[in-house]
């Protein structure tokens, strides 16, 4: 007989443990209220002549409590059942306990790795991630139901972000509106942001704003440097006035005027990427902050927007000095650079840009790149306009919305969280039945909404007041103090995510092939893909919620989902041998492909992603062929809405090497000219999560990086 315990885990059944629980409960009554041997060995025969296969352990403690009433030993059953309450409380308390020793004394492998951007080491990261284990445990035992917990636990579903769950009031990605703030004043603290007068005061407040917001919720965020650009103006306008009333000639002034702004606009850029990168979060980390660059948002200030992104983009290549001086890739802000017809063909205005940008990502893995032209073709609104505007953070993506004036409106909307779909696990449960399939398929999606709606019902009870940043001060919104935000959860002016994992996975081992085949396994990728959706339109129209699909980054899940398969599963070549599975609608990595196949496939499951979407290919050093880059750049342009290029920045302290630093049989780091495995004296730059991480990963994703190939052959790029 197997036993089912309360974690869902299946172990042999052993009547000694129920002996030993009776007997440690006859310790604590008197001679004539225990039970002999010989009633404690009926009850254990009697439960063994049930002849029942599998047994939850619950069930079994429910029969010895009635069975030691049933001959009259009722002192003794209660005791037994305070001892079964104070072993309940005992187990879940020790968990936490555990995980927090373990979190101080460095050893949980989990904490360690959670992040590629977070270190564990430091008091900050510790503090936040104490309030987490404390936050996941309230949240485990009281906010969620038991068949949420298990199936998480059982890597079936991945409730997102467990250890922020407990505050009501957090949510995860937002489009912060930073005009909003800058043009009409905000709040910090309780300090009045009065609207600033020249370029580097915006940049300053800014980074001050960033942090606030980012301290104020727990996934990325965004703001365009387009919210920026009139602060130039103003500084050039002063600039001008200075020099007017020391009696100069007009083009005297004007080129004195330039010279100062492009001072001013190098040192604001400047000041941005140092703050940025040194200032914390509550979070125990730098702001997890994207800056878009994107042309088209404005023609007023268009020339002035120029300026900044080609600092930005100078100052990135060059990259920032670590602890030795040296300079390196920084992971923030990451980067995103929109292409446009401004900007993408040889004789645009801008496209001297765009050249820079490719400079940029050659050397620096940033920018990445949206296609305004894609984007328009699928980001269509009610009106039927095509719309183009960044992600939230790594790739999450709102849904067109336009507001109560026929305007679209992209800045100051978020998303409320998520909840991810294992769908490795369906197809191994289905065991290649396709109605069985279908059918679990459905019954994992309801669970997935049900937990999803308990999102949305705890941030539903949040009032402006629990994050003012946010929701009085402009960041998000400027309601009332006191007044509900239950009304911006609705009518798509926020999303909700459905997240996804291991679509390569689930194809394989339904089909026989690959989702990148163009045949059987493609088919029914998109048949996959569409039914997410589907789900996602019917739950919408029925709650007026923006349920959105998402292609869930699963830094660190990954690892987790490939054990849980193992473990139900065993091992399946193909599809359960390795410690990772793939991410979102991906070819996986070990699958040999060219880069331009690879994006033109990828694009067709982007469409079928509009929660978050992101593609990418691997490339070697292209610093000296920046002509491939551009090839590719035109490429995503003309065929994919969001894409990135992988290239590798690392550095040894030890012996001072610039180039990759490689990984072992044994999932070590090193560095190939010295031979250096010391984490601290390694600098290693990897997108992971859409985000570059610098504080290396867990054995599944090391794994998953290791096997990584090259899109752009070597040959290509000399």
């Amino acid at each position: 007989m197997k036993i089912i315990k309360r974690d869902g885990h299946m172990v042999d059944y052993c009547p000694d443990k129920i002996e030993n629980a009776i007997m440690k409960a006859n310790l604590e009554v008197e001679d004539e209220d225990q039970a002999s041997g010989t009633q404690i060995k009926n009850i254990i025969k009697y439960i063994e002549g049930l002849g029942k296969k599998r047994m939850l352990v619950e069930d079994i403690q429910d029969i010895i409590e009635r069975k030691l009433m049933s001959i009259g030993k009722y002192e003794l059953a209660k005791r037994y059942i305070t001892y079964r309450y104070t072993r309940e409380l005992v187990r879940k308390s020790n968990t936490t306990d555990l995980a927090i020793k373990e979190l101080i004394d460095g050893e949980n492998e989990y904490w360690n790795t959670e992040n590629s951007n977070k270190n564990a080491k430091v008091v900050t990261t510790q503090r936040d991630y104490l309030a987490g284990i404390t936050s996941t445990d309230i949240t485990r035992r009281f906010l969620l139901p038991e068949d949420i917990v298990h199936a998480h636990d059982d890597g079936i579903i991945h409730f997102h972000d467990a250890d922020y769950f407990a505050q009501n009031a957090l949510h995860n990605c937002d489009l912060i509106d930073l005009e909003d703030m800058l043009q009409n004043g905000t709040n910090i603290n309780g300090v009045m942001i009065e609207k600033p007068h020249r370029f580097l005061t915006a940049m300053t407040i800014a980074t001050q704003l960033i942090t606030a917001v980012n301290s104020s919720q727990y996934g990325g965020c965004t703001i365009t440097l387009t919210h920026l650009a009139p602060f130039v103006r103003l500084s050039y306008e002063k600039y001008l006035d200075k020099y007017k009333k020391r009696k100069f000639d007009k083009a005297t002034c004007e080129k004195y005027a330039k010279e100062d702004l492009a001072r001013e606009i190098k040192d604001g850029v400047q000041t941005f990427q140092y703050q940025i990168n040194s200032m914390t979060t509550t979070n125990g980390q730098a702001p997890f902050l994207s800056v878009c660059m994107y042309l088209g948002e404005t023609e007023e200030y268009k020339e002035e927007l120029a300026m900044i992104i080609e600092e930005v983009l100078r100052q990135r290549t060059e990259g920032m000095k670590n602890e030795r001086g040296v300079y390196i890739t920084p992971a923030f802000p990451k980067l995103l650079y929109v292409l446009e017809e401004d900007n993408i063909h040889a004789d645009s205005k801008y496209y001297y840009l765009t050249k820079l940008a490719a400079e940029c990502t050659a050397k620096r893995m940033v920018p990445d790149y949206i296609s305004e032209k894609v984007m328009k073709s699928l980001k269509i609104d009610k009106n039927g306009n095509g719309n183009c505007y960044p992600c939230m953070g790594c790739r999450s993506f709102l849904t067109p919305y336009v507001d109560d004036s026929g305007k679209p409106k992209y800045y100051g909307r978020f998303n409320q969280g998520v909840v991810t779909i294992n769908l490795v696990d369906i197809a191994l449960t289905s065991d290649k039945d396709m109605e069985t399939f279908w059918q679990v398929f459905d019954e994992r999606l309801e669970l997935c909404h049900r937990a999803l709606q308990i999102r949305h019902k705890r941030l539903s009870k949040a009032t402006s007041d629990v994050a003012p940043i946010l929701w009085q001060h402009g960041a998000l919104a400027r309601l009332k103090k006191g007044e509900s935000i239950h009304d911006l959860l609705h009518h798509g002016y926020s999303t909700i995510s459905l997240g996804y994992a291991g679509l390569y996975e689930c194809v394989k081992f339904m089909t026989g092939h690959s989702h990148t085949d163009g045949g059987k396994g493609k088919e029914f990728g998109l048949q996959v893909m569409q039914h997410l959706n589907d789900a996602c339109k019917k739950w919408k129209e029925a709650e007026d919620i923006d349920y959105s699909v998402y292609g869930t980054p699963i830094e660190a899940t990954t690892y987790k989902f490939a054990k849980a398969l193992r473990e139900r599963f065993g091992v399946i070549k193909g599809i359960t041998d390795r410690d990772y599975i793939t991410n979102s609608y991906h070819v996986p990595v070990f699958e040999e492909i060219d880069a331009f196949t690879k994006l033109k496939l990828e694009s067709e499951f982007q469409n079928l992603s509009p929660g978050g979407a992101i593609s990418y290919i691997e490339t070697p050093n292209l610093t000296n062929n920046l002509d491939a880059v551009m090839e590719v750049i035109q490429f995503i342009y003309e065929n994919i809405m969001y894409a990135e290029l992988n290239t590798k920045s690392d550095y040894c302290h030890e012996c001072g090497y610039t180039g990759e630093i490689l990984i072992d049989e044994n999932l070590e780091w090193y560095c190939p000219e010295c031979g250096n495995r010391d984490h601290d004296k390694l600098n290693v730059a990897r997108r992971t999560c859409g985000y570059i991480g610098t504080n290396f990963w867990n054995k599944g994703r090391t794994q998953e990086i290791k096997e990584r190939v090259i899109h752009i052959d070597n040959k290509d790029a000399e």
